[in-house]
């Protein structure tokens, strides 16, 4: 009898607990939701790192725009120079393939430059937003030797907008100005079909999309080029992704990696 009630009071002590636990989780606010996607993304790198076969710092060169037209062309002209670093780890499945993940912190954006009075009068704005970077990617081996050979790959990302600026240029006649802002992204809980804390002056704070690309890796150095497709309408106020591909990134990446530990 004795053993029975200290289990019924366990088991009324865990429901208990449970609906205390659903009570706050409905009452958490869509901020802590997104903190809470990022950190599940954070531990799960960190926790593939531990096991990871080859772990590399990743640095290097983004060529960021964004489409202007329905079909997803954008401007050449428009094409913003930024950067990608970060910490990645490849996870050996054979000699010939592989899984790639990691987490990048990278830019992303465009630019825009207009010209007129014979070219001595412009305005110039550059929009450089930043996010923390998941892709998770299959990779292909050619080897060479033992130490080197080719490789491409292709796969999702996700990121999570943190940061950015947008700036602005402009001269006419004798008169220049210039002006620079904070880029604000919502706070809508991409897990929801609703549109919330939309705003034509944010952008959405996550972007999905895909990866594909390819290099070379030697022994202490892998050379690497990505093209990134975004999926997402980066405007706040556009819901519907499959509309067009409009107003969504296209990224090339050309990058160095340093592989460390053993």
């Amino acid at each position: 009898m004795a053993g029975f009630l200290f289990t019924a009071t366990i088991l009324i002590r865990e429901v208990y607990s449970f609906h205390l636990v659903s009570i706050k989780n409905n009452l958490l606010t869509k901020r802590k939701k997104m903190k809470k996607v990022f950190s599940v993304l954070l531990v799960t790198v960190i926790a593939l790192s531990a096991s990871a076969q080859k772990t590399y710092v990743q640095g290097g060169l983004n060529l960021a725009n964004i489409t202007k037209t329905n079909n997803g062309e954008t401007e050449k002209n428009n094409m913003l120079p930024t950067f990608n670093v970060g910490l990645m780890h490849q996870f050996s499945l054979s000699n010939y393939a592989g899984i790639e993940t990691g987490l990048l912190f990278t830019g992303k954006g465009s630019k825009a430059e207009t010209y007129f009075a014979g070219g001595n009068d412009y305005v110039k704005t550059k929009f450089n937003p930043l996010y923390l970077e998941m892709p998770v990617n299959f990779v292909l081996k050619i080897p060479v030797d033992k130490s080197s050979g080719f490789f491409v790959h292709a796969g999702p990302y996700a990121a999570v907008g943190v940061a950015g600026k947008s700036r602005s240029d402009s001269k006419v006649g004798v008169i220049t100005s210039s002006s620079s802002k904070n880029i604000k992204f919502s706070n809508d809980d991409p897990l929801t079909t609703e549109q919330e804390d939309a705003g034509y002056d944010k952008l959405k704070r996550f972007d999905f999309g895909l990866n594909f690309g390819g290099g070379f890796e030697f022994q202490h150095v892998i050379l690497k080029a990505n093209y990134g497709l975004g999926l997402t309408k980066i405007n706040s106020t556009q819901s519907d992704n499959n509309a067009n591909d409009k107003n969504k990134y296209r990224t090339v990446s050309f990058s160095v990696g340093i592989p460390i530990g053993k």
